[in-house]
């Protein structure tokens, strides 16, 4: 049996970049989903979110370490915390990009005068309560999940895997800033924002987040139909929120027009202006949660992990 949250991450990472999974590989992440469900009260939400805290919450929530070696968690060699979001590799990926997701993280939660501190660090606080812990795999080979299926079954079983950050995507040097914020934005908010405005964020029905969303597939912004091979309804739930967030977000920051894949069609809105015209609700809702506690990263930090698409096209 193959590692069911493996195969699902790969499918949800390799669809973020534009090529449609396979109903076949689908089927199997969800089959596998539902033998590793064990008898007894759930211990995650959606397939990823730990349903109870079980780190540590230091001092300084604002910790940026750099790159150390590990064997605390095989098959991953070496880790790399920062703001409670835990990046593990092994060593096919290079130190200098796993400092440069750090450094995009960290630029995200800025200390800064304008946003809320105390909001902010209990943002961050959830991050390490629920264990947020990010694969960085070498493009889409998951191979060593599939290879080591006991200590996979232990990391997904401590930790909240919810996606990949990718060295290299299957499109190109043109996905790489995306896929950097993009999956960045998925843990943020499934964790983050999740557990410090719920009622906003919260991945549940009843949320700002959910009403937004079917609301955006209604008036045809956001097509939910994308992910119905998602056989397992609550990781498809959970799947589509999170996706949702990363479009509105990425979207508030303005980095849709220079960055977002122009091969999708399943987001329709590109820029700040348009968002909060089509979505005013959910605008508002950002501004008073989102908005209090992180930013977009620097254009220059961007630009150091790939190039627009106007520049990737030599336009």
């Amino acid at each position: 049996m193959k590692p069911a949250l493996a195969h699902t991450l790969l499918v949800v990472a390799v669809t973020a970049c534009g090529d449609a999974p396979s109903t076949d590989v689908v089927a199997d992440a969800g089959a596998d989903e539902a033998a590793a469900v064990v008898v007894g009260a759930p211990t995650h939400l959606g397939g990823c979110i730990l349903l109870d805290p079980k780190g540590d919450v230091p001092d300084d929530v604002y910790e940026h370490g750099d790159v150390v070696a590990t064997d605390a968690m095989p098959p991953f060699t070496k880790e790399l915390q920062v703001y409670g979001l835990k990046l593990a590799a092994r060593d096919d990926i290079s130190d200098d990009f796993m400092r440069l997701v750090a450094r995009t993280i960290a630029e995200s939660f800025p200390r800064d005068a304008g946003l809320d501190a105390d909001l902010q660090r209990e943002l961050l606080a959830n991050h390490y309560r629920y264990r947020a812990l990010i694969p960085v795999p070498l493009g889409d080979d998951m191979s060593f999940a599939e290879e080591n299926e006991e200590q996979w079954a232990e990391i997904e079983k401590n930790n909240s895997v919810c996606d990949i950050i990718m060295q290299g995507t299957p499109v190109g040097p043109e996905g790489q800033v995306m896929e950097v914020v993009e999956h960045i934005l998925h843990y943020v908010t499934d964790i983050g924002l999740h557990y410090t405005f719920p009622e906003v964020w919260g991945i549940s029905e009843d949320s700002e987040l959910a009403r937004a969303m079917r609301k955006a597939d209604d008036e045809g912004y956001y097509v939910l139909d994308k992910y119905l091979d998602f056989e397992d309804e609550e990781v498809r739930f959970r799947v589509q929120m999170q996706e949702f967030a990363y479009w509105f977000i990425s979207t508030a920051w303005n980095l849709q027009a220079p960055y977002g894949p122009v091969w999708e069609d399943e987001w329709t809105i590109l820029d700040q202006d348009d968002l909060r015209q089509k979505l005013p609700e959910m605008y508002a809702a950002y501004e008073e949660t989102a908005a209090r506690v992180m930013v977009a990263p620097s254009l220059e930090t961007l630009q150091e992990i790939g190039p627009t698409r106007a520049e990737e096209r030599g336009n």
